[in-house]
């Protein structure tokens, strides 16, 4: 198992920091703030309002710590995906998007994906919340775990995540790298998402790889212009919210990013969201937002760099002395 470390940084080692707009990263700050728990955060929390300068507040009550260990640094990218859909099956919309079913149990795992699909035993029991067209749209659905579905009369409803089947998840892409279908700098989500819908046989099979299964409720009180839910169950907001690993990092907590690649990228995020396939101190998923464009940003990101996480200053030298 790879050895953790911990070093207490300054603002001075932190890249560009000056050059943030901290601001806007104080109002998704403010989104998830009153869910934080811990008197050190209510402290912090209490005041965020109340001081004008962003960029003050952060410097002023926060110390920024890194985490690490060997496994190196990845960042990629998630968005909230618009399908086309239907409220009832057609020749055309015959892939279903469903609720949990009754008694789904808790704490162990369910049928996997597989099972799932080839017995049909969710079809028919009036779990059904849409219909969409493309298998591989409603497969990246189960991923990103949220997703806006419009229909041809213009209404559009937004399903947000709401269980899962208690499988893990494993990655196609690294399936489709081992089956020497794609070599791995080849894979993204636009290149897997092209090269299924042009073998939707294999595609069908290669989906089953992940057994891990989500379903969905409809999510009714969400504004049109606002992000979709995280972990947190508050909107989240595009390019300012980071989905990481509990473990590590505090959801709610700010993180400053710094993303390396052909398009860098320094910015504080906050910590707003998780995934199954983010795992470690230094692994990270960036929300890109909503939509086709957001998808292929979100899809051509898979960068190294690095995570630093801002904590309340007790909490933070704590931690240190602790480690």
């Amino acid at each position: 198992m790879a050895q953790d470390r911990l070093r207490l940084l300054s603002y001075s080692d932190l890249q560009n920091w000056n050059e943030d707009n901290h601001q806007a990263a104080l109002k998704p700050f403010l989104e998830t703030c009153p869910k934080l728990k811990g008197i050190e955060w209510r402290k912090v929390c209490s005041i965020a309002e109340e001081i004008p300068n962003a960029r003050l507040f952060f410097e002023t009550f926060f110390y920024p710590i890194l985490i690490e260990n060997e496994e190196p640094a990845l960042f990629t990218g998630y968005f909230e995906p618009e399908l086309r859909g239907s409220l009832q099956r057609t020749s055309r919309f015959k892939h279903p998007i469903y609720a949990p079913p009754p008694k789904l149990p808790k704490d162990k795992p369910w049928l996997s994906r597989a099972q799932i699909e080839q017995t049909d035993v969710l079809a028919g029991r009036g779990l059904e919340l849409a219909w969409i067209d493309e298998p591989i749209d409603a497969f990246f659905l189960h991923i990103q775990g949220s997703g806006r579905v419009q229909f041809q009369d213009g209404e559009t409803i937004r399903l947000g995540y709401k269980s899962e089947n208690g499988h893990p998840y494993r990655s196609i892409g690294k399936e489709l790298v081992r089956q020497n279908i794609l070599q791995k700098h080849e894979v993204s989500v636009n290149r897997i998402r092209s090269w299924a819908r042009n073998n939707p046989k294999q595609a069908k099979r290669l989906m089953w790889h992940n057994p891990s299964y989500v379903f969905f409720r409809i999510i009714e009180e969400l504004p049109e212009k606002k992000g979709p839910l995280g972990a947190m169950n508050r909107s989240i907001t595009a390019m300012r919210s980071l989905a990481i690993d509990p473990r590590y990092v505090k959801l709610g907590a700010p993180v400053w990013m710094e993303k390396a690649g052909p398009r860098p990228l320094n910015r504080l995020m906050i910590a707003q969201d998780t995934g199954a396939a983010i795992k470690g101190p230094q692994r990270a998923d960036i929300f890109f937002g909503t939509g086709d464009d957001a998808g292929i940003a979100a899809g051509l990101t898979k960068d190294t760099g690095r995570l630093v996480v801002l904590l309340p200053i007790k909490l933070a030298l704590d931690k240190v002395s602790g480690f």
